[in-house]
């Protein structure tokens, strides 16, 4: 049916012709003949196939978009994995000869990641050790034999103008490792005051038995002290 409107430019318009199922449908209930019956039903044919189609172009529309959101995910899960790699390999960077700055730089990097508490086990360590941690605001446990390089007057003079470090004295662990907020455990294959001078490697712990014993360990040191 033809709508006929005013517009502000002037004169007449047209409006605009349409269908629907339910016009077509009275449409067919007016005209009687033949040739009314068989367009009527063509029609109505025409909008049962429209229906079908729009209603399959919406499923495969939701089928690529679900399909796009999976993909982006495992994009996504793909992307943390090289992630790890990488952090992993920078991690477990081997620093040569004349790699002491780089070495020392990293060890920082990895004090700094602590966010309550960062436990140093160094039984070799000396004053360099108070010059790595002075700026961290956190608790810092070193855990060094009394035979080391870190001479009590050096420690004195520390805590004389920081409060964020307790000295352990303990002689069972050879290796060096620092403990991360009793989560995440480096192992440094040299003493901080000689990282870098020589080959060697720092590396996360992965296995949890040997995560498990080392903080056990380091329970029974700072409970017997």
């Amino acid at each position: 049916m033809k709508t006929i409107y005013s517009t502000s430019k002037g004169g007449s318009r047209k409006g605009h012709t349409a269908f629907t199922e339910q016009a077509v449908y009275m449409l067919a209930t007016i005209l009687k003949s033949r040739i009314a019956a068989e367009t009527t039903l063509n029609i109505m044919d025409a909008f049962v196939l429209m229906k079908n189609y729009i209603s399959e172009g919406l499923l495969e529309q939701k089928y690529y978009n679900d399909m796009t959101i999976r993909h982006d995910s495992e994009i996504k899960l793909l992307q943390e994995t090289f992630n790890g790699f990488k952090e992993e390999k920078e991690i477990n960077e081997i620093y040569f000869n004349g790699k002491i700055y780089d070495a020392y730089s990293k060890v920082l990097d990895i004090f700094n990641t602590a966010k309550n508490e960062l436990i140093i086990v160094d039984r070799y360590t000396d004053k360099t050790i108070l010059d790595m941690i002075k700026n961290l605001n956190i608790n810092v446990i070193v855990i060094t034999s009394k035979k080391s390089k870190l001479s009590e007057l050096d420690i004195k003079k520390y805590m004389n103008s920081y409060n964020n470090l307790n000295v352990f004295y303990d002689d069972s662990f050879h290796d060096r490792y620092f403990i991360i907020d009793k989560d995440i455990i480096y192992h440094s294959g040299n003493s901080i005051n000689h990282i870098g001078y020589r080959k060697s490697s720092i590396d996360i712990n992965g296995d949890d038995c040997i995560k498990v014993s080392i903080l056990k360990d380091i329970d029974t040191i700072l409970c017997s002290n």
